[in-house]
């Protein structure tokens, strides 16, 4: 029986929905927003790699090992992005949300606090998980820096974690909330997000 069901998640300006093959074109060109795939350390897919990506991920679904949602801005319907609960531990109740990624016209706004927050309320709330990870490459500065500022704290670095489809070895840095803290890193992200509210309005 799997831990995870598949769910809908909707706040403001974002709805989390299970991935389908129906979001190629859409995820398609949001790939293409700011050549993502250009960043090396992201596991970004390329244009024509989008396909492929949607059916593994499917596939992981269907396995119970992932629930992988695509990213919907309400504003326009269409998919900008997508993340993911992934390593479930549901013996000892917990799970890391990872392998995320919006267009680059989407960064630097609210739709990263707004999936955060869906996602831990959901992992909190309603799986009522101990503890969250979030891990990311070494060198990905801006991962790690968004990471801390939701209120994570590092646990270490897996070095020499991962063989890279070139050859390289990955260091993994790995981030955690744990369920004592988030009513604290709750109050803090529904704070950003008043407060990018407000700066709009202004």
């Amino acid at each position: 029986m799997n831990w995870l069901k598949p769910i809908s998640l909707e706040k403001q300006s974002v709805r989390l929905v299970p991935i389908e093959i129906s979001h190629l074109e859409d995820l398609q060109t949001a790939t293409a927003d700011g050549e993502l795939r250009k960043l090396w350390f992201t596991s970004i897919p390329a244009h024509e790699d989008v396909k492929s990506y949607i059916k593994e991920a499917i596939a992981n679904v269907n396995d119970g090992n992932q629930l992988v949602f695509a990213v919907i801005d309400l504003k326009t319907n269409k998919a900008i992005g997508s993340t993911r609960f992934c390593n479930l531990d549901a013996k000892n109740r917990r799970l890391e949300i990872g392998y995320t990624w919006y267009a680059k016209s989407y960064q630097r706004t609210a739709t990263n606090s707004l999936c955060k927050l869906l996602l831990l309320q959901y992992a909190f709330e309603a799986l009522d998980c101990i503890a969250v990870e979030f891990r990311t490459h070494w060198h990905n500065h801006a991962s790690r820096k968004a990471i801390a500022r939701l209120g994570a704290k590092q646990d270490g670095v897996l070095r020499q974690h991962i063989i890279q489809a070139d050859g390289s070895y990955r260091d993994t840095v790995v981030f955690s909330i744990l369920n004592h803290e988030w009513l604290t890193v709750k109050k803090h992200l529904e704070f950003k997000l008043s407060q990018y509210t407000n700066n709009k309005n202004n």
